[in-house]
């Protein structure tokens, strides 16, 4: 069950928009003529939208979860902004938006393991080669699950802010499959639920490659993060671009 609600108070702590992820998409969207269009898949309260439209790129966010839509669409302080948040499913985004049209399509923050099937997740990559442009760049960011889901029950690295901590722990159940509960514990020893056994599926590096291969992207390249350190299996976190 999600119930990503309760950390939408947190969720700009414990998924901050770093300036190595500033010059991260600014160096990738100097390949494409101005302005830039962008979709985030999953893009929760959309902080680094909000950046980046103000800073004249056309943007788009699609989300599932209201509470996160709504404090989305409060961050935001003028129209003239290109910006936009809908309530969508990632896999009815092929159905409501634009083939061939953005630029850049991001899926960011561990989301994309919440696509807990791999016929699904199939789907959800070749969706998002439809709606890019020519050219254009798929851009995931999450652990390196293959660093940490060997056993069948692990505690994920701990989030830590001045606030809060996030604690993760993914569960292999007896027909294979894996869920995920996360809790938050806050500075006055309150603890509340992010995720009671939500499926998900911890997406690993030689995954990515096959998908992104079988959707049709012709490259790929891997970070340990938006630093563009190199990625080894060691990495704590897997940062890549598909084209």
């Amino acid at each position: 069950m999600e119930i990503l609600e309760n950390i939408v108070e947190y969720y700009d702590e414990i998924y901050p928009v770093t300036p190595e992820q500033k010059a991260f998409y600014t160096a990738e969207f100097s390949k494409f003529s101005f302005p830039v269009r962008l979709l985030r898949v999953g893009c929760a309260t959309g902080s680094f939208e909000h950046q980046l439209a103000k800073e004249g790129y056309d943007v788009t966010g699609i989300e599932n979860i209201d509470e996160l839509l709504e404090s989305a669409n409060r961050k935001r302080r003028t129209q003239l902004m290109s910006i936009r948040f809908f309530k969508m499913s990632p896999l009815e985004m092929s159905r409501f938006l634009g083939k061939g049209f953005y630029n850049v399509i991001s899926i960011l923050d561990d989301r994309i393991i919440f696509t807990h099937d791999l016929v699904l997740l199939k789907k959800l990559f070749f969706d998002c080669r439809q709606l890019l442009a020519k050219n254009g760049e798929l851009i995931l960011s999450l652990l390196n699950y293959e660093k940490y889901c060997s056993d069948s029950e692990v505690n994920l690295p701990d989030v830590k802010t001045l606030r809060a901590t996030m604690y993760s722990r993914i569960v292999t159940e007896a027909d294979g499959s894996k869920t995920l509960d996360q809790q938050i514990e806050t500075s006055n020893g309150r603890v509340v639920d992010v995720t009671i056994a939500a499926p998900v599926y911890p997406l690993i590096k030689s995954e990515v490659e096959v998908l992104a291969k079988e959707a049709g992207f012709k490259s790929a390249s891997f970070y340990a993060d938006f630093a563009r350190s190199p990625f080894t299996p060691d990495s704590d976190r897997l940062v890549a671009v598909l084209s």
